[in-house]
């Protein structure tokens, strides 16, 4: 059994890499914006989604044209970087005693994966879905040609996912707390961990990936139309 929360969906991004908003786009008959709400709508323990956007009335008309209209369903001015979008999104969030933060262009979550992680967070305080990194990293600074550093361990690398989950009343003391200006913030979770709290990973899913690029919206519009196996 999972508890009552709240949910924000950062959506002011400026799709800078894909060109054009991506949260309109079509992905198997439905917007990008449309599956990923609907993907909460579904969790009846969900208070509100909140959408920090720059776009309210191209969201709210996508989202009419899929037929999702919801009173849980609210809208808010983004901010100039992520982090700025989901304080004054957490501010909207009434008293829900949980956020679950997931980014608008990841419209194939599963119901399982947010389960899986808000029962990490009842546990632990604070969770994230995550994925083993494949790639080796190598650490440099500067433009290219640049010299490398170090070669950082694989084994203790993780690449980040969402939603990520924390108390609400936790996030809102470390954007507070937070040392460093917002917009150098590039993941939720991490004004947790600046603020001293633990973080937990669970075990995230490939087919939750992000919309940045155009081959990503194919990759998605693949595993919704591919036939199952047999």
């Amino acid at each position: 059994m999972i508890p009552e929360f709240a949910v924000i969906l950062p959506a002011a991004g400026r799709s800078v890499r894909f060109g054009r908003d991506k949260l309109l786009e079509p992905l198997a008959g439905r917007s990008v914006i449309a599956r990923s709400v609907e993907a909460f709508l579904g969790i009846g323990q969900v208070r509100r989604i909140v959408i920090p956007t720059f776009d309210e009335p191209g969201l709210r008309r996508a989202l009419s044209e899929a037929g999702v209209a919801d009173e849980r369903i609210a809208f808010c001015s983004g901010g100039p970087s992520r982090a700025h979008s989901v304080r004054e999104g957490a501010s909207r969030c009434g008293d829900a005693p949980w956020l679950a933060v997931h980014d608008a262009a990841r419209p194939l979550v599963s119901r399982g994966l947010i389960e899986r992680t808000l029962q990490a967070a009842i546990r632990f305080g604070a969770a994230v879905p995550a994925l083993p990194v494949a790639l080796t990293i190598k650490q440099a600074r500067g433009p290219l040609p640049a010299k490398v550093r170090r070669t950082l361990p694989r084994s203790e690398l993780w690449a980040m996912q969402t939603p990520q989950v924390m108390r609400r009343c936790d996030l809102m003391t470390a954007f507070e707390k937070c040392p460093i200006p917002l917009d150098q913030v590039t993941d939720d979770v991490q004004l947790i961990e600046m603020a001293g709290g633990e973080v937990w990973l669970v075990e995230g899913e490939e087919r939750n990936l992000k919309i940045t690029t155009e081959l990503d919206l194919q990759a998605a519009e693949l595993v919704l139309t591919r036939p199952a196996a047999p």
